[in-house]
């Protein structure tokens, strides 16, 4: 795929498209998960109330920490050149929907998503299971094939291929996950100039 042709493209929201602040080794103690253990698998497998209860600290810890949020390096840029060529955007985040929204708000690029292509672990099963992506293709009426996801983490490119899209990490300093990766941009602002 040519990264300047495609029209549909999903993003991450933690880490891609803000600079990273979730420490999940803390998440982890503070809500006595395993510390190898996926959080929300994890909160899942608990009985009703005290995943209730677990969601409900996550939830304000999160919103605390999207409030703060920054742009990541050439995120601003990227999602303004992309949205200026007319190309579909949508965000995919294991965060609430609503955390999402005020992210997208704190880093000033909340017009450039529609509501509904704004997908978080209550529209979706969360990442690495496709359901998300499949979502939007669906909505946007293409094959998962002609849309790019991009992440900063191992869980987003599996989403990708998973779904069989196009995966793109990012502000990541090497290319970590290789088998995962059909491309590497050290920050949103090389990737920008791929895209250009």
């Amino acid at each position: 795929m040519h990264l300047k042709n495609c029209q549909h493209w999903v993003f991450d929201m933690d880490g891609t498209l803000t600079i990273a602040v979730h420490d999940f080794q803390h998440i982890r103690r503070i809500l006595e998960i395993p510390q190898s253990a996926d959080i929300l698998g994890h909160l899942a497998s608990l009985p009703a109330l005290e995943a209730q209860q677990k969601h409900a600290w996550l939830l304000e810890h999160e919103r605390e920490l999207a409030i703060n949020a920054q742009p990541a390096p050439g995120a601003i840029a990227l999602i303004e050149h992309l949205h200026a060529q007319q190309r579909n955007l949508a965000i995919l985040t294991r965060n609430a929907r609503e955390l999402a929204l005020l992210t997208l708000g704190a880093i000033g690029l909340r017009d450039y998503f529609t509501d509904e292509h704004i997908l978080g672990r209550e529209q979706a099963t969360p990442k690495p299971d496709p359901d998300g992506l499949l979502k939007i293709a669906h909505s946007w009426q293409v094959q998962p094939r002609d849309m790019i996801m991009v992440g900063d983490f191992q869980m987003d490119l599996k989403t990708a291929h998973a779904a069989g899209s196009y995966a793109v990490q990012v502000n990541t300093p090497n290319n970590l996950w290789p088998e995962l990766t059909d491309f590497h941009a050290t920050d949103c602002q090389q990737l920008l100039i791929a895209v250009k």
